[in-house]
């Protein structure tokens, strides 16, 4: 039933794509955004659009980020959304990294993690840049987080985890929370996703620890979200 439901969704998105469907549905006030691709997650997409709305609407200050960028899909939509804040791009840009998944091995976390180093490997810094409309207004941070963050002072109003995996999405939260204008966003995807279970596992660790809320939403991607 899930490949049935996943390649409905990938059916449908491809068709909305031909006709350039624009998601206006879901009533997102900032500028329009296309489904370019079957790939992309028009739910995901437009709660990142309802994000961008609710922080221009409060006037945040900081910057945005997100935290495994692989080809930069949905990197480019935050960097279409917040023309004016520079994005931080943390990736190794060689898929995952030894170190974590020894970590996911070991803990039982994820079924995916043997392919995943070759998996997420098919990118590279520029042709994620050449994703981006506003390149210019892009930081990339290459190699192992988050020892890619040392040294970085910058408060976020918005930042996407979307490393997989149990100990950089762990990392990720540590870091960016304290950082996060109040008011701010983090959305972690694959909370709810059978294939990397350790990215609900740090996430729940996390808010435990901070005594955090966080809200679960409908996406394909089964993320959550957390608002300082």
């Amino acid at each position: 039933m899930k490949k049935i439901l996943r390649y409905a969704h990938k059916i449908v998105a491809k068709i909305l794509s031909k006709h350039r469907v624009y998601i206006i549905s879901l009533r997102c006030n900032s500028a329009k955004m296309e489904i370019l691709c079957p790939q992309h997650d028009t739910m995901r997409l437009a709660i990142l659009c309802l994000c961008s709305d609710e922080i221009k609407r409060k006037a945040l200050s900081g910057n945005v980020a997100e935290l495994g960028v692989y080809r930069g899909e949905f990197a480019s939509k935050i960097n279409q959304l917040f023309p004016d804040k520079m994005l931080y791009l943390f990736d190794t840009f060689e898929g995952f990294d030894d170190k974590d998944i020894v970590i996911e091995s070991q803990n039982n976390f994820s079924s995916a993690t043997d392919n995943g180093k070759e998996k997420f490997s098919n990118t590279n810094i520029d042709l994620v840049l050449k994703a981006m409309k506003y390149p210019q207004k892009c930081i990339v941070k290459q190699g192992f987080f988050p020892k890619t963050a040392e040294g970085l002072e910058d408060k976020f109003c918005f930042v996407n985890l979307d490393a997989d995996l149990y100990e950089p999405i762990l990392q990720g939260l540590k870091f960016f929370y304290p950082r996060l204008e109040k008011g701010g966003y983090i959305l972690i995807h694959d909370y709810n996703s059978n294939e990397y279970k350790g990215a609900k596992e740090a996430m729940c660790q996390f808010c435990k620890s901070e005594n955090i809320t966080f809200l679960p939403l409908p996406d394909a991607g089964g993320s959550a979200i957390i608002c300082k």
